[in-house]
């Protein structure tokens, strides 16, 4: 059999895990049923599974995030498969297994967690990030054992991580605890293009106090709620700032090719209980990417500037200025050269699958690649299929691009196997 032929044989089979993986909801907290789904189909192909424990202590690491809730009864998956040549190139294959919740059900076409094909896309949360980077790698996996037996000459090894969406702490657990290869392969969806940067990244909770009172009396009262309307305005100056600084050339060359890489997202503002009462606080939730010379704490101090200038003029806020802290992705910027090894034998594979070269790109935002490239001295590349409305209503990916990315796969794999790209 043909690898091609392989591929397409097989893609239904890989279509079919990834509508279960889609099916079985995995937000934060309740990652384990789809973690079991993908532990039964690694299982078919040979691999060993280990569930491996995130240690409650990861919340001490400097590079861990804070911590969304704990980690009891939670665990990273771990699947290996021993090469057939003893010390050939070794390979980590690495995907994130939460998704990222699906608050706004009521506007999508179908349930979200009701895989749908439409027009030869598959929806649902999680079917774009990244569920359908395990069906391509799944599928690259099966095929090549079908129509190239003793294909993998080193060890294999497919880590299926939780909270990349909020902390990174599953990638980096796994990675103390030795969960490492000579190269890491992410399978996030880049487009089928190579994504070698992101961004630094930090979440951060502004808490801005008011004064509870009835509202037939508000005058007496203060409102967060309205005097939020400043410390939304200082996140917005802080943006332009950012990336105002960016475009005038101090900006890292890593993301030059992006006119504003550094976004301050308002994600979550919860106030109040009732419409004829004032408030007593307001929370707002905002994800900040910022440039790489910022610490996490250095970025949360710029932050509280900011809001500290765009509401100088606010008698109640001056008097009681918002409190900050840290509560999720402390994330530092990475980037991958783009001469090393790795990259090179990845837009190889897709040369050869495609003929044509993949373009290499940058992101405003991060991937667990930062922890291999950065902390443990891993070359790590991000490659995958073509998505729309991640993170949004009616998430899908494009099928047709799970099998296009598994006929890179299935190439660049034998190749890693035989040429090596060693840290």
């Amino acid at each position: 059999m043909e690898l091609d032929d392989a591929v397409e044989a097989f893609a239904p089979d890989a279509f079919a895990v990834l509508e279960d993986l889609v099916r079985a909801d995995s937000t934060v907290g309740w990652e384990a049923a789809a973690e079991e789904v993908l532990a039964a189909a690694l299982e078919t192909l040979g691999f060993t599974i280990e569930r491996l424990p995130i240690p409650e202590s990861i919340v001490d690491d400097p590079l861990a995030g804070v911590p969304q809730q704990p980690y009891a009864g939670r665990y990273d998956l771990v699947a290996r498969r021993a090469g057939a040549v003893a010390g050939a190139p070794s390979l980590l294959i690495n995907g994130h297994i939460d998704v990222v919740p699906a608050e706004d059900a009521g506007g999508w076409t179908s349930p979200p967690f009701e895989p749908t094909v439409r027009d030869g896309w598959l929806h649902g949360r999680g079917a774009g990030d990244m569920k359908c980077g395990f069906a391509m790698g799944l599928l690259a996996l099966r095929a090549l054992d079908a129509a190239t037996p003793g294909w993998q000459r080193g060890d294999l090894t497919v880590v299926a991580v939780i909270e990349e969406e909020c902390t990174g702490n599953g990638a980096l657990a796994a990675g103390r605890a030795g969960v490492l290869a000579d190269a890491a392969v992410l399978l996030e969806p880049t487009e089928l293009e190579l994504l070698l940067a992101g961004i630094a990244i930090v979440w951060v909770e502004i808490a801005i106090e008011g004064r509870a009172g009835h509202a037939e009396a508000a005058s007496a009262s203060v409102n967060p709620i309205l005097a939020a309307a400043g410390v939304l305005e200082g996140l917005r100056r802080l943006e332009q700032r950012m990336n105002e600084e960016h475009r005038a050339g101090g900006g890292d060359p890593a993301f030059s090719s992006l006119d504003a890489p550094y976004g301050v997202n308002v994600g979550r503002f919860h106030s109040g209980s009732w419409s004829s009462s004032v408030p007593e606080a307001a929370c707002i939730g905002v994800r900040v990417g910022h440039p790489a010379a910022w610490s996490a704490e250095q970025t949360l101090e710029q932050v509280r500037l900011a809001v500290q200038e765009a509401t100088a003029r606010d008698p109640w806020l001056v008097a009681h200025p918002p409190t900050l802290r840290l509560n999720g992705y402390r994330a530092e910027r990475y980037a991958q050269d783009p001469e090393h090894p790795l990259v090179r034998a990845m837009a190889r594979a897709h040369e050869a699958a495609h003929g044509s070269a993949p373009d290499a790109v940058s992101i405003g935002s991060t991937t667990d690649a930062r922890y291999y490239v950065n902390t443990f001295g891993v070359p790590a590349l991000a490659y995958g299929p073509r998505v729309r409305n991640i993170h949004g209503v009616d998430e899908a990916v494009e099928l047709a691009s799970i099998v296009e990315g598994a006929r890179t796969l299935v190439r660049f794999l034998p190749d890693h196997f035989a040429q090596g790209a060693r840290r």
